[in-house]
């Protein structure tokens, strides 16, 4: 289990997004680095909203200089962190403004402020029916992924 604890700060200017969650970043002696935001799953390219999210990252933080705070990486060997630009948490915007979830199966990797906060602006909004909260039955994007992985299963199996 990965400790919420900041393990390491790491600075550069945002060149990338992959989608509305993970970014590139470049450093100072010219590294990239794919970070995904910690706290924060974004709609998939080809659900509703996916594109969106993803020019929203882009407008909060691509060509800008970033801090990354950050104590784990993924599966995928992606840093998992905090993004700040102007000291701004991008994550945090994402939730705002409806175009991403509180990643509930990896709060313990937040800081218990954090955690409190991202719930609560995931609540807000919900109830304001922002971005994806406007859909109905809006799709959790572990949802979709499950959803592909299981019809993808019975496409192999010839089911």
């Amino acid at each position: 289990m990965a400790s919420a604890a900041v393990a390491a700060t790491l600075r550069g200017e945002v060149v990338g997004l992959a989608d509305g969650d993970t970014v590139t970043v470049l450093d100072a002696s010219k590294t990239t680095h794919k970070i995904r935001l910690a706290g924060i799953d974004a709609p998939e390219k080809r659900q509703p909203f996916g594109e969106r999210a993803r020019q929203n990252l882009s407008t909060l933080v691509f060509r800008k200089q970033v801090t990354v705070e950050w104590s784990t990486q993924d599966r995928y060997g992606r840093i998992v962190g905090k993004v700040l630009v102007n000291g701004e948490d991008a994550g945090l915007a994402q939730i705002r403004s409806g175009l991403a979830w509180h990643y509930k199966a990896y709060q313990r990797q937040q800081a218990a402020p954090d955690r409190v906060i991202y719930a609560d602006a995931e609540s807000a909004a919900r109830q304001a029916r922002r971005g994806l909260w406007s859909e109905a039955a809006a799709v959790a994007p572990w949802e979709f992924r499950r959803e592909r992985r299981e019809a993808g299963a019975r496409t192999a199996s010839g089911s």
